[in-house]
């Protein structure tokens, strides 16, 4: 089930977050190894979480590589340590929507918010160069705890990207 795209207003956010290089078929890589540092991090540090783990995606080649973080949002953030940085996701007005189905329908999904974008002439905060699109803040959102619910037909998923202001 899909959502009709909504606009919003995001404050800016603290976030820890690993970042990766990887091609599409290594997508899975910032989930598997990114995730479980982010988790432990935070046990370790005593950090309040202000949303759901995310993709950020930062740059996007999709004939060769994506710089992708594998984040979170926390109430105040800790030290870099390791693989985990910092950060500040930005406020300002984003578009999003809401998937409710397997992740392996997410690049039609946000195909669909890209249209929608253009049909109703919203630009992302986005900057096209040689080595592919670089985004301010591109968000996949996993709302769903795999753990609770192990069926990934159900899981949400909020896609939220950056307009330009």
């Amino acid at each position: 089930m899909l959502t009709l795209p909504k606009n919003e207003v995001r404050k800016p956010q603290a976030y820890i977050y690993v970042p990766f290089t990887v091609t599409m078929s290594q997508m899975q890589k910032p989930a598997q190894e990114g995730f479980p540092q982010l988790f432990n991090y935070i046990g370790k540090h005593g950090l309040t979480l202000g949303s759901p783990a995310f993709y950020n995606y930062r740059r996007i080649d999709m004939a060769s590589t994506l710089d992708v973080e594998a984040g979170i949002a926390v109430g105040s953030a800790g030290p870099d340590e390791g693989n985990v940085r910092n950060g500040t996701l930005p406020g300002g007005n984003f578009l999003g929507l809401s998937w409710v189905g397997h992740p392996d329908k997410l690049e039609t999904v946000t195909g669909m918010l890209i249209g929608w974008a253009r049909l109703t002439q919203q630009d992302f905060d986005m900057e096209e160069r040689p080595d592919g699109d670089h985004f301010a803040c591109r968000l996949e959102i996993y709302e769903s705890d795999p753990e609770e619910v192990p069926d990934m037909e159900e899981w949400v998923t909020n896609l939220s990207f950056k307009l330009k202001d």
